[in-house]
């Protein structure tokens, strides 16, 4: 019996503009910026991601949003208290960055 992987998304914002949407697909992630942010004077997310209109796609969770979780002990004690396996990183970027980042950019649950 084939599986077929649930798309997970999460809205991106840059000082609280949405500026595109970050998705996962079973072991793949695809980033896509919004026709608004791309016409705004705002910045690309992260210099690997240009402002086009165009899916990013990556076998892996992009730099730029694996720079925004923790690691080592941090990573540890997180996934323990939040019980999010080691290997979801998609998860622990929907719960940790959310708020309190370094910098503009912040990650949340699309539909919240």
């Amino acid at each position: 019996m084939n599986s077929v992987a649930k798309v997970r998304s999460a809205c991106v914002y840059y000082n609280d503009i949405l500026a595109g949407y970050l998705l996962q697909n079973g072991r793949r992630f695809a980033f896509l910026y919004t026709p608004q942010y791309i016409a705004s004077k705002n910045p690309s997310i992260a210099l690997d991601m240009p402002k086009k209109k165009r899916f990013f796609s990556s076998p892996f969770l992009f730099p730029y949003f694996q720079g925004l979780l923790p690691e080592g002990a941090n990573k540890a004690f997180f996934c323990k208290r939040l019980g999010i396996p080691h290997s979801d990183k998609f998860t622990m970027l929907l719960k940790l960055a959310n708020y309190e980042t370094i910098g503009a950019v912040t990650v949340r649950e699309r539909g919240r």
